[in-house]
């Protein structure tokens, strides 16, 4: 004899699903699963090596080490409008796993020799127990301070408590603490970005890492989700006037279409379009006074932080880019100023295309025109309105 049940009830009385589990969008996807489990657990997603500068302004290379992880613990319940690290992500890592990627990694570049600086990025935060074993995170803090290499690692603000910060900085004396702010704003960081903490967050992390006497390097996004161009310029601007006097490095990440985020399927549907390069190179410009008050280049007198821009993809229609024709000339003078801070850098920097950015920047600023007038700018116009 079966117990009655409730006509407000539905299922057989097991344990329910969890609706995120269901209808999380794109993570249990065919496409998603399938390359989920393609890859091997044991080798990082990628390492490779970069023109970098240290702390006191000395140019070196820095391999970057991007580990295949369970991903980001804000991903498991709500996540980021615009990030895509979830498809380097899978539910059974391992702690040794984690182990043979970084035996991977430093195999590959003979323990770094030759190279002063290693970033070690988890598509998460490598300081957050739940997402990454302590006996990992132990080792690679452990292995940098032994081979003497200047450490940078990726952490959202509620992992920086000072408790994991005296804990961390007993095994290693010399690394950076890289955080996704995104954005000074709390109105953009909430209904832009969905980034799960406030400025404040952010203010309490970085007075924390300043205790230890550890560095700081904050991201910021160029034209998030739901913005037009000419705002994204003028936010841009401020927050890193913000956020400089409390950063060492501000890192600017222009956006990039990764698949099966939100800011995807808007720009699927021609509803967002990624920044102009020389929107970054006005910024810049813009910004410049503040980072560099007496105009005296990376590692100079009076630098107040250091400006970072590496635009991922671009000069791609999924990355920041112009017209085509001046993409790589425009994209090459941006990452020479990251290494410079040189405004010297972008001389003699001209494109007929520069004209079609000045309007489209002036007819947001004049017009409410909050998702932007911007239109394709590669291809034909009529094949981009039947695209789906």
């Amino acid at each position: 004899m079966t117990t009655k049940k409730s006509l407000t009830l539905v299922g057989d009385g097991s344990k329910g699903a969890r609706i995120h589990d269901i209808v999380k969008a794109p993570a249990n996807t065919p496409w998603a699963k399938a390359r989920q489990q393609s890859w091997d657990a044991s080798e990082p997603a990628t390492v490779y090596y970069t023109p970098e500068t240290l702390a006191d302004g000395t140019p070196c290379s820095a391999v970057t080490v991007i580990l295949r992880t369970k991903g980001c613990h804000w991903w498991w319940s709500s996540g980021c409008t615009f990030c895509g690290y979830f498809n380097d992500t899978r539910d059974d890592v391992t702690n040794e796993d984690l182990h043979a990627q970084w035996a991977y990694a430093k195999t590959k570049f003979d323990d770094f020799k030759g190279h002063a600086m290693v970033k070690v990025y988890t598509s998460g935060s490598l300081l957050e127990d739940r997402e990454i074993p302590v006996a990992f995170q132990e080792t690679v803090l452990r292995d940098c301070q032994t081979l003497g290499k200047e450490l940078i690692v990726e952490s959202r603000c509620e992992q920086l408590t000072e408790e994991k910060l005296a804990w961390a900085t007993s095994i290693n004396t010399s690394f950076a603490v890289a955080i996704g702010l995104e954005a000074y704003d709390d109105e953009v960081l909430r209904f832009h970005v969905n980034k799960g903490f406030t400025t404040k967050s952010w203010d309490r992390a970085v007075a924390n890492l300043k205790k230890f006497d550890i560095r700081v390097k904050t991201y910021l996004m160029f034209k998030p989700p739901f913005m037009n161009e000419a705002d994204a310029l003028l936010h841009g601007v401020k927050w890193i006037e913000d956020v400089a006097e409390q950063s060492d490095e501000i890192s600017v990440n222009p956006m990039n279409i990764q698949r099966g985020t939100i800011i995807d399927r808007l720009h699927r549907h021609n509803e967002y379009r990624p920044p102009w390069l020389w929107s970054l190179v006005e910024m810049i410009r813009r910004a410049h006074p503040t980072i560099h008050p007496k105009d005296t280049g990376n590692g100079g007198e009076g630098q107040v932080s250091r400006l970072i821009v590496h635009p991922t993809a671009g000069g791609r229609v999924r990355g920041a880019h112009n017209c085509g024709a001046c993409d790589a000339h425009v994209v090459a003078a941006i990452e020479r100023y990251a290494v410079s801070g040189e405004l010297q850098e972008f001389e003699g920097l001209a494109c007929e295309c520069e004209k079609a950015w000045a309007e489209e920047v002036a007819l947001e600023h004049a017009l409410p025109t909050p998702l932007g007038i911007s239109k394709p700018r590669r291809g034909n116009v009529l094949d981009a309105l039947r695209a789906p």
